[in-house]
């Protein structure tokens, strides 16, 4: 995949906003005294890349290569890097949505305008499933771990059941709380108790169900991306209990006599990721993924739009154009 110019890089890239990605190639300079080189292997799809490519935002500049939940393997690293060495296995996570689909990319080890994070993946975990964790997986496990959402026993509700909120489930479990999943597809139900192991799952427009869980949870994780209403879930809350919203719904509005512990959240620190990436190791927490080769990426950004994905994409760079 790489030309013979070892500092040329082939990526898939959007050219105008209808978001369609082709080949593209670019060069990278040589590995600097503060640079990791990295063989990327695999990149998780997240729609941030899609709103990117479609420029969403309104600030994208074209061409630009979407992708920013990067796993590979370094290949060179520069004399005052110590963070890493050749053949670790390694994330990277860029804050800006605006990293790569290629085979190699050099990696300022401290420019934070480029790169914000690298870190290291456990042996044994598999760097396919690791690649959602660096969007999708932080972005639950940080405010989980903030508001003490790891204590066993206790009480976790989850609303909607796409990428995030499938990995609010399986965190819950390895924390050993009881999780109810809130959907208003009973299609899910199924997946939702015997694949991903919930312990109740609730059809969130069933006034009766709902009532019947009246302040009885600890934790709310809402992933919702659509616009809802956040009143029916803030009552099922307990008095202190605590409610996280880590969706995007277009606005936010509850009545003052619910409110709880009401907060918001993105993603995380560099502390608490690798913290992530260790506790997945130890308790075999492994992501819902589909692999598919770069050649589907067009396709697989249509499916996202649609949310026809369980539960994330990730691109098999390593293996793709062969």
């Amino acid at each position: 995949m790489a030309s013979e110019n070892a500092h040329n890089c082939l990526g898939w890239a959007a050219r105008d906003p209808s978001g369609v990605l082709s080949s593209y190639e670019f060069n990278r300079r040589a590995v600097a005294a503060d640079d990791v080189s990295v063989k990327i292997t695999h990149c998780g799809v997240c729609y941030a890349d899609v709103s990117w490519a479609k420029n969403l935002p309104g600030d994208t500049k074209y061409p630009v290569v979407p992708g920013h939940e990067i796993v590979g393997v370094v290949k060179e690293v520069g004399p005052n890097v110590d963070r890493f060495k050749v053949g670790d296995h390694m994330t990277l996570f860029q804050s800006k949505m605006v990293a790569f689909y290629f085979v190699s990319a050099v990696v300022d080890h401290e420019a934070r305008e480029i790169i914000q994070y690298c870190y290291r993946i456990p042996d044994n975990y598999p760097s396919h499933l690791a690649a959602p964790l660096l969007c999708a997986g932080i972005t639950v496990y940080s405010p989980m771990i903030h508001h003490n959402m790891n204590q066993p026993g206790k009480s976790l509700g989850v609303i909607g059941l796409g990428g995030l909120g499938h990995m609010a489930v399986l965190f819950g479990k390895a924390f050993g709380l009881k999780v109810t999943v809130f959907s208003t597809s009973v299609s899910k139900k199924e997946e939702a108790l015997n694949v991903l192991g919930a312990d109740n799952f609730v059809i969130s427009s069933d006034e009766q169900q709902m009532k019947t869980l009246a302040g009885s949870l600890d934790f709310i994780i809402d992933s919702a991306a659509g616009q809802h209403h956040f009143d029916p879930y803030l009552c099922l809350l307990k008095t202190f209990g605590t409610y996280v919203l880590v969706g995007f719904p277009k606005e936010v509005k509850f009545s003052p006599a619910s409110m709880k512990t009401f907060s918001g959240s993105t993603t995380g620190g560099t502390k608490v990721t690798q913290e992530m990436l260790e506790f997945c190791a130890a308790k075999k927490v492994y992501p819902k993924v589909e692999v598919v080769p770069i050649e589907y990426a067009n396709e697989a950004f249509e499916r996202l739009v649609k949310r026809y994905v369980k539960y994330r994409f990730v691109i098999d760079i390593e293996n793709s154009l062969n």
